[in-house]
Parts: C-alpha cells; structure tokens; sequence
C-alpha cells in the first residue's frame, strides 16, 4: 500500500468513525413505520405503482410532520421527525398514520401493518436506480432470493434514539443489541410469507438472516463502537456505484470491500472512492442497529395497533430509562446471540419468554403514562408465550393468508 493509500484510508476511517455518533443527552425518539399496501378490491393483487403514488401525494402534508417514502415492493414507509419523548413521537405518527389512510381508503386502497406480506410473492414495484442495482448485487453475490423478499415483501417498526454521552456508548450500544433477540420475539409479527406458514414467528428476521452477515450482521459492541463501526463499513462490499453527474447507479456485481476500493486496489467507475462514495456506502449497510449519529433500531417487525405503539414505547423506555435498561440488560443476557431461535421459536422458547416477561415488566413500570396502557396489553400479550403474530392470526380466525391479510389492515375508523 502507496503512503497516499494509505493516508486515503485512514482519511476515510476517520470520515466513518466521526459520523458514527453524536455525543448529547438522551430522550428525544424518532419512528418509522412501513406499510404493506393493498388493492382493498383485490388485495391479492399487486398495486400499480403509478396509482400508489398519486393516491399518497394527494393527502397533502402530514399533521405530524411525516415524510412519506416508498420502497422497492411498494411498501409506504413514514419517516417521523424526532420528537421530544416516546409518548410524543407515537401521538404524531398516529396522526400522520390515519391521515395517510384516510387518503388512501378514498382510493380503495389499504395499509397493512405486518412484519411480512403474507399472502403475495415478492414483486419489485419501484423503479428506481439504487433499487434495481440492489436487487442486481444481491443476485450476484449469491442472495437472489433473500434480497429479493427482504427488498419487496418485509415491514418494520424503526426506532431512532439519541447516542446519547459518548462515556456510555460502548454499554449502550451493547444493551441495544442485547436486547435485540428478544424484542425480535416480542414483536414477532409475520408468522406467513408468500401464501404459505414458513414456520417461523418472524419470517421478517429470518430473511434478514439470510442475506450477507457483511452487510447485515450485528456489530461486535466493544469499547470503541465508532471505531468499530468505521472496520464494519470498510469491509462491508460496495453495492452500487453512482454516477456523480446522472446519479445513475450501476450495481456491483461481486465482493469488492469499501477498503479496496478507497484504496485504488480496486477502481469502481474508473475511479477510486470519494467521500460522498462513503457516505453513500453507509446508506447500503443494514446491521440490527445502525449508529447514523443517533441509533437506529432496525430489528422490530410491524404490527398493528395497538402493539407498534407499544413496542416504540418498550424500546425506548428499556434504553433510555437507567432503571428499565439496567433489569433488561440482567434479562436478556442469557439469550443475547439467539437471534436465529428468537425469530425461529419466539416466545415458545422457555428462556426468551422468561426474558421477555422481565423486560415487560421492566418497561412497564417505566413507561410513559400516555403509552402504559398499550404496554400493558403487550405485557399481557407476552405472559401468554404470544406476540403480536398471535394476536393477528386470532383475529383472522384461521392461518388464512387473505383472512391474516385483511385481519391486519389499518383502516380509518377503527379495525376491520
């Protein structure tokens, strides 16, 4: 390596490790909550991808403040901004949720809240260039299949936290991952896939499984996450490529670290790696939690209401609260790497139902008055071995994937 490689290199280390996180306070939360959409004539159906879009843009700006995005399986994800606490954050997204549906039943269209689309195969319905270079690298590296289903057919509840002081980063960010199999448990909510019981109770989680640890595996967590967060993203393999001036994206389509590629040992688009290259990078990388100066809790399936509020609010209360998080990190310590069996088994297993109830408990006696009766009913829900994917299949009378379809649209006006 040429002392100029090198200097790159440490230049984009630095680059990485600086962003990761931002020292403050903690309390303020941020959501983000992606929709299935459906045809409520022909919910089998794929939407035409021009109709969800025009049907979206008419309802205007959000009470809330909400931006509304799609992804590639026509999925309407809502980005809130951060908010002062939980309670806060989940009253304007609950907002900007009946807003959007609202406008989208005049259209006859509906919005599903589950971890996966239970009843329809996965079908690219967005168009656009960083999505189509996706799909191309996922196939390439040997992970058609998961990338494409992860791409199209999963929803999640995303929970954004401040990083809170930079002396605590280390134990926060290993609480967050700590926690992770049993949250994954506890919001397990897409128990169908496709048309068909995979048998698992999160077959969101374990389609994330399947696709590139590289790319998507949790972070070590040890005393120095932003360094560690800086080597994750620098062997982490490039996706795509952007034109700098069309902003066309041409996929990459193999296994080229970001490290070679900052480097020169290998040149991307006829060139070496810039810093928006970089910065772009990090935009493709999905670990379980992801510091983008705060955290981004990425593991949560979504489910219907009332369980997303309570999971947002149980999430939160276990990190930010010091008395919640210090009994949940004692909980979930004995199950902290079963990611796999969390999303397999969920709360059927013995020792993740026992931490879950523990952190329930935990979060219960924390929370927010305005959210403690919907974790209440979570906590309910967990001393019973179910988690929302129960609940849904309950109300849908049946394993029916039209039935569970319909059993979980969020419709204006109260449940179906």
């Amino acid at each position: 390596m040429t002392a100029s490689a090198a200097r790159d290199l440490d230049d984009a280390v630095a680059r990485i490790a600086g962003s990761a996180l931002r020292p403050g306070p903690v309390g303020r939360v941020g959501l983000e909550l992606e929709n299935h959409l459906v045809d409520l004539a022909d919910p089998g159906a794929p939407v035409d991808w021009h109709r969800l879009t025009r049907s979206a843009a008419g309802c205007g700006p959000l009470p809330g403040g909400s931006r509304i995005t799609f992804e590639p399986g026509g999925q309407v994800e809502l980005s809130a901004p951060p908010a002062d606490d939980v309670a806060a954050a989940v009253l304007g997204l609950r907002a900007d949720q009946a807003t959007l549906g609202a406008a989208l039943a005049a259209d006859g269209l509906g919005l599903v809240l589950l971890g996966a689309d239970p009843l329809r195969p996965a079908r690219r319905l967005n168009g656009a260039a960083r999505y189509a270079a996706m799909e191309a690298h996922f196939a390439a590296v040997g992970c058609a299949d998961a990338g494409a289903r992860m791409m199209t057919s999963t929803a999640a509840l995303q929970v954004n936290l401040d990083a809170g002081p930079a002396a605590d980063w280390s134990s926060r960010l290993a609480l967050a991952h700590r926690l992770g199999p049993v949250l994954v448990a506890v919001s397990a909510c897409s128990p169908l896939l496709a048309g068909r019981a995979v048998g698992w109770r999160s077959s969101r989680q374990q389609i994330w499984g399947e696709l590139d640890s590289a790319r998507c595996g949790p972070l070590l967590t040890g005393d120095d996450p932003a360094a560690e967060w800086a080597a994750y993203a620098l062997a982490a393999p490039v996706m795509l490529v952007r034109d700098p001036v069309s902003g066309a994206a041409e996929p990459v389509r193999g296994r080229v670290p970001l490290a070679d590629w900052v480097t020169g040992e290998t040149r991307l688009g006829d060139r070496t790696a810039t810093d928006a290259d970089v910065d772009y990078h990090l935009t493709t990388l999905f670990p379980p939690v992801r510091p983008r100066g705060y955290l981004e809790i990425r593991y949560l399936d979504a489910a219907p209401e009332p369980w997303w509020p309570a999971l947002a609010a149980v999430t939160a209360t276990l990190l930010d609260d010091p008395v919640a998080a210090d009994r949940a990190a004692d909980a979930c310590t004995p199950v902290a790497d079963r990611w796999s069996d969390a999303a397999r088994f969920g709360l059927a297993d013995a020792a993740l139902r026992t931490a879950a109830a523990d952190c329930l408990a935990a979060a219960h006696d924390a929370a927010p008055p305005a959210l403690r009766a919907e974790v209440g009913l979570l906590r309910e829900l967990v001393s019973r071995g179910e988690s929302p994917g129960d609940a849904v299949l309950r109300q849908a009378g049946s394993a029916d994937p039209l039935a569970v379809l319909r059993a979980a649209l969020d419709l204006p006006g109260g449940t179906p």
